[in-house]
C-alpha cells in the first residue's frame, strides 16, 4: 500500500519532476504479496530421455496437491487474490511458531521433491516439477537468506490490505465487509509477531519505509476505507466494522512508533544480499545460472546503448533542445482533463486492432479491459494501471485498465502538471505495458491455455514484467505510432519519434534497476549513490531516484523487467533461426502466450529443438 499523498507537486508520478514507475510500480503493493510470493523456476535438471511411467505422475500429482493445500493455508490472501474465496477474511499466521512450522514443512517438501525419481514423470508432469522445486526453494531462500519475517519489516507493514473485498464485488457487499472485519481485528496479532520476530539491527531503509508503509495504511483505512463504505446501510454492521477499523488502525500507528522508538536509532545499510545468495535467487527465482557481475555488464552495454537512442531520438524532434527538454516538450501534447477517459479508451482500442490487423498475436477473447477512473480509494498509489481478477475467479471476472484523473480541488497548475504524464505517447506506451498486448493479453492468454493449476498460481516475475516490458519496444518496432511508408513526411518521422522517445525512457529506467540491483546487492553500492545512479542515467529528480534506490533494497528481483525482456528478445532470435521462412511474430508470440507463465528458460527448452542452446538465456 503506497504512502505517497496524491499532490501533484510531490508525487514520483508527476512527469515534470521525472517521475519513478507511473504504473503504480507494477509490483504487488502490498509488501506481504511481494516477500509471500513464489517466481517459478529451478536450474539445473535435464528432461528425461525415458518414457514415462502413470505411476511416477500419479506420485508427483499427490505431492502437488498437498503442497498447494499447504501452501495455500499458510498464505490465505494469496488464495483470495487468486479467486479461491474459501480463504477471504484469513491472514497468515507470523507468529515464531507459525514461522516454525511452515520453514519445516517447505524442507520436508524440499527432500520429498530431491528423492523422486524424475525419470518416471511425463513430459507436462516434469514441467511442473521444476515450477514447483523452483518455487519451493524461493520460499525457503525467503525464510533462511533473504530473512523477510525476521529482518524486514515491511514484512508486516502491508498485512491489513483489504483492497480486493473493495474493488471486486466476487460476494454480496455485506459478505466483504465482513471478511474485512475479520482481518483487521487480527492486527494486533500482527504486530505483536513482528515486535517478537524482528532482528535487533534492521536495514534503515526498510524500517523507513516500513513506518511509511503503516502509516499510509492506516491513513488508507481511516479515510479512504470509510469513504468506500460510506453508503452501507447496515448499522450494527458497520459499528461492528469501526470498532475493528480503529483498533487497526491504532495498532498500524503503534508499529511506527516502535519502529521509530526502537529499531530506526540503531538500524544500519545490511540490506544487501552478497553476490552468493544473489546468484542463488537468480538460479532458483528464474533458472539463470549467468553469474551477476555477466549480467551487470550486459546492463550496463545496453544501458549506454539505450542513453545513445536517447539522445538520437531527442535530436530528431528538435536539434535545439537537451534531450531531458525535448522529453518535457512533448508532455505538452496531452487530452483535456474531461478528454482524459475517453482519449485513453479510443487508444486503447486503436492499439488492440494494430495488434490484429499487423498480426501481432491471437487474442483468444473478444472482451476488452474496461477503462474507467482509478476508484478513489487507490488515486493515492496508482497513475495508471491493470486490474485483472485472479485466475480462478469465477464471479468478479471484469478486467479494469484504471487511469487517475485530476480532481476537481486543484489549481489549474496542478491539473497541467498532472497531465503532462497522460501525453498521448507515454500514455500509450503504458497501454501497451499493461493492457494490449502486455499484462491484459497475457492474462487472456494464460486463462485460454491448458496451464495447470500449479502452473497458473506459480508465475514468473521476468516472464510477467518482461513481457509487458518487451512489448512496449516491439509494438514500435513493429510500426504503431509510426508508419510503414518508405518515405514518411516529417510529420510522421517526429510522430514516430515521440513515440520512440518515451519508449527508450521506459527502457532507461528498467536498465537501471538492473545495474542498481546488482550494484547494491553485489558490489557495497549505497543507497545514495544508487539515487545518483538514477539521476545521471536516466535523468531523475533527487525524489524519486532516491525511492527507485530504495525499492532496490527490498525488491532486489526488480531488474527482471528488463532481464526478461532480454531473455524473450533472445529466445525470439534463436526461434527465428530455427523456423527459418516458417517464422512469423505472431506464431512466435502465440506459441509463447501459451504455456502458462514459467521462467523464460523453461521456454526455451519448449520451443527450441536444439538442447545446446537451452542455457543461452542471454
Amino acid at each position: 500500500m503506497s504512502i505517497e499523498p496524491r499532490n501533484p507537486f510531490s508525487l514520483t508520478r508527476a512527469k515534470n519532476n521525472r517521475r519513478g514507475d507511473r504504473r503504480g510500480r507494477c509490483y504487488p503493493c502490498t509488501l506481504l504479496a511481494v516477500l509471500l510470493l513464489s517466481f517459478a523456476g529451478c536450474s539445473g535438471l535435464q528432461h528425461p530421455a525415458v518414457p514415462a511411467s502413470s505411476r511416477g505422475d500419479t506420485a508427483f500429482d499427490e505431492i502437488a496437491r498437498d503442497y498447494l493445500e499447504g501452501y495455500l493455508g499458510w498464505r490465505p490472501q494469496t488464495g483470495t487474490a487468486l479467486g479461491l474465496h474459501q480463504y477471504d477474511g484469513q491472514v497468515t499466521d507470523l507468529s515464531s511458531e507459525s514461522l516454525a512450522g511452515e520453514l519445516k514443512r517447505l524442507r520436508a517438501f524440499d527432500q520429498r521433491l530431491s528423492a523422486m525419481d524424475t525419470n518416471g514423470l511425463s513430459t507436462g508432469r516434469f514441467y511442473d516439477f521444476r515450477i514447483l522445486r523452483g518455487a519451493v526453494q524461493r520460499d525457503i531462500f525467503g525464510f533462511e537468506q533473504a530473512r523477510i519475517y525476521t529482518h524486514n519489516p515491511m514484512t508486516y507493514a502491508g498485512v491489513l490490505d483489504v483492497n480486493i473485498y473493495i474493488k471486486r464485488d466476487f460476494a454480496p457487499l455485506q459478505n466483504r465487509i465482513r471478511s474485512v472485519i475479520s482481518i483487521l481485528q487480527q492486527a494486533p496479532g500482527v504486530f505483536a509477531a513482528a515486535c517478537a520476530n524482528l532482528d535487533p539491527v534492521l536495514p534503515r531503509a526498510e524500517v523507513e519505509t516500513a513506518m511509511e508503509m503503516a502509516g499510509g495504511a492506516a491513513d488508507f483505512l481511516g479515510k479512504d476505507l470509510v469513504a468506500a463504505l460510506k453508503d452501507v446501510k447496515n448499522e450494527a454492521l458497520m459499528a461492528e466494522f469501526n470498532r475493528a477499523n480503529q483498533e487497526a488502525i491504532r495498532e498500524l500507528r503503534g508499529y511506527v512508533d516502535w519502529l521509530k522508538r526502537e529499531k530506526l536509532p540503531q538500524s544500519d545499510d545490511s540490506f544487501a544480499l552478497g553476490r552468493d545468495k544473489y546468484a542463488k535467487l537468480l538460479e532458483c527465482g528464474e533458472m539463470v545460472s549467468l553469474p551477476p557481475d555477466e549480467i551487470l555488464a550486459i546492463g550496463m552495454r545496453d544501458l549506454a546503448r539505450e542513453n545513445q537512442v536517447f539522445r538520437e531520438t531527442a535530436r530528431v524532434i528538435d536539434p535545439g533542445k537537451t534531450p531531458l527538454e525535448v522529453y518535457r516538450s512533448i508532455q505538452k501534447d496531452h487530452p483535456a482533463a474531461e478528454r482524459l477517459i475517453p482519449d485513453t479508451a479510443r487508444n486503447l482500442e486503436l492499439i488492440r486492432q494494430f495488434l490484429i490487423d499487423h498480426h501481432i498475436v491471437r487474442l483468444p477473447s473478444p472482451v476488452r479491459a474496461q477503462v474507467a477512473e482509478t476508484p478513489q480509494y487507490l488515486r493515492a498509489t496508482s497513475f495508471a494501471s491493470m486490474d485483472t481478477p485472479g485466475p480462478f475467479e469465477t464471479r468478479a471476472t471484469q478486467a479494469y485498465y484504471y487511469v487517475t484523473p485530476t480532481e476537481p480541488e486543484w489549481t489549474p497548475q496542478q491539473k497541467e502538471e498532472w497531465l503532462t504524464a497522460f501525453n498521448y505517447y507515454d500514455i500509450d506506451v503504458t497501454s501497451i505495458h499493461e493492457a494490449y498486448p502486455g499484462h491484459y493479453v497475457q492474462f487472456l492468454c494464460l486463462n485460454a491455455s491448458r496451464a495447470t493449476r500449479l502452473e497458473k498460481i506459480f508465475t514468473s516475475y521476468a516472464f510477467a514484467e518482461g513481457w509487458a516490458h518487451y512489448a512496449e519496444q516491439m509494438l514500435l518496432d513493429e510500426g504503431f505510432g509510426g508508419t510503414t511508408s518508405p518515405a514518411p513526411t516529417r510529420e510522421q518521422q517526429l510522430k514516430a519519434a515521440k513515440y520512440r522517445l518515451a519508449q527508450s525512457d521506459e527502457a532507461l529506467l528498467r536498465l537501471c534497476r538492473l545495474c542498481v540491483s546488482i550494484k547494491m546487492h553485489c558490489h557495497g553500492m549505497t543507497v545514495e549513490e544508487g539515487t545518483r545512479f538514477f539521476q545521471e542515467f536516466c535523468y531523475f529528480e533527487e525524489k524519486p531516484a532516491r525511492q527507485e534506490a530504495i525499492r532496490g533494497t527490498f525488491d532486489p528481483e526488480y531488474l527482471y523487467y528488463t532481464l526478461g525482456k532480454l531473455q524473450i528478445l533472445k529466445l525470439r532470435d534463436d526461434y527465428r533461426k530455427q523456423e527459418g521462412t516458417n517464422f512469423t511474430l505472431e506464431k512466435f508470440h502465440n506459441e509463447m502466450l501459451r504455456h502458462g507463465a514459467p521462467p523464460i528458460r523453461l521456454l526455451r527448452e519448449i520451443l527450441l529443438k536444439d538442447k545446446s542452446s537451452w542455457e543461452q538465456v542471454l
